[in-house]
Order: C-alpha cells, then structure tokens, then sequence
C-alpha cells in the first residue's frame, strides 16, 4: 500500500467517525440559532415597552387636562410649564426628558373642527426637529379646547425596516391627543 492509500484510508476512516460524532451538536445549534433568538426576544421586549409608553402617555395626558375640562388649570393661571409638569409627574419614569414633550393646548370652534397632526413631517428625515409651536390656551368653561402632546422615544433594539422606529434619528413619535367640552365653569 502507498503512502497515498493509507492516508486516503484514514482520512475515510476519521471522516466516518467524525460524522457519527455528535458531542456538540447542540453547541453548534445553540450557536447558529441564539443571534435570531435574541433579537426576536429583544424586539418583543421593545414593542412592549413602546406599547407600555404609549398607553402611559394617553393616560398622563387624559388625567392632566381634567384640570383644563374643570377650570382649575385657569382658575389658578396655568402656563404651558405648568402643565407640562403636571403630565411628566404621570409618566412614572417612562420618559427621560419630559422637557421633550411637545404640547399644544387650543380652543376649536367644535368637535368636527378638532383636527390633529403631528408637529413634525411624517414619514421624519433627519433633522426630526418641530415643525409647529407649542402652545397653551385652555379656553373658557364651555369651550371645546383640544390637547395634543408628543414624545420622541428612543429605541433601543434596531432591526432597520422591521424596527420600531419611524423617524430618521433611531426613535419613534408618540402622541396623545383628546378634545373635550370645558365644564361650565365661570
């Protein structure tokens, strides 16, 4: 036998018990399987802190403009400062910088007028920055006052398209509006 035949012979021989090796099989499969794995993890956790936001967000606001819908916010002189304070102290912590709340506060003519947009163009390519003022007219009782409040929230977990982001700046634009009838306070 040459030199050539023995060691096709055992290059035969190692190739077999190799491919009945099955020692790290679970440590290759762990290996191809765990990147997906964690960004899927990681994107359910994200839209769940983005969804959680949100919903903090409607409510911070909806809880803060009774004050507006009783006539306390105008009885007592309310500036926009005021009541940008008053929906960061109902966020518990969710928002970093509640100085990055876009509010707008306004009297409309009726509820079929009450038009809401965003204060910014979307889809939002860099620089995201506010397109209209902020504002604050809380009207006078039995006036129909519209209440707009905006947030860009940073994320976290970026998967490009599938990402929850919709501006250019890796963050997403969370708004809450709700318009009502003041009481008829005097």
């Amino acid at each position: 036998m040459t030199v050539w035949g023995i060691a096709k012979t055992l290059l035969h021989a190692n190739l077999r018990r190799l491919v009945r090796d099955e020692r790290a099989v679970t440590a290759i499969e762990f290996g191809l399987l765990a990147v997906p794995f964690f960004a899927v993890i990681g994107a359910i956790l994200q839209t769940s802190v983005v969804f959680l936001a949100s919903q903090v967000l409607e409510s911070a606001v909806l809880d803060a403009s009774r004050a507006i819908r009783t006539g306390q916010a105008q009885g007592s002189n309310m500036t926009l400062e005021q009541f940008r304070s008053d929906v960061c102290s109902r966020l518990y912590g969710l928002f970093s910088d509640c100085d990055g709340l876009h509010v707008r506060v306004n009297v409309v003519t009726n509820f079929q007028s009450a038009s809401v947009s965003p204060p910014m163009p979307q889809p939002c390519f860099a620089p995201c920055d506010w397109t209209e003022a902020q504002g604050f007219s809380p009207g006078a009782g039995k006036s129909v006052v519209l209440v707009q409040v905006y947030y860009r929230y940073p994320i976290f977990v970026q998967l490009g398209p599938l990402g929850m982001s919709n501006m250019a700046d890796g963050r997403r634009l969370l708004g809450s509006a709700t318009v009502f009838q003041n009481e008829p306070f005097s």
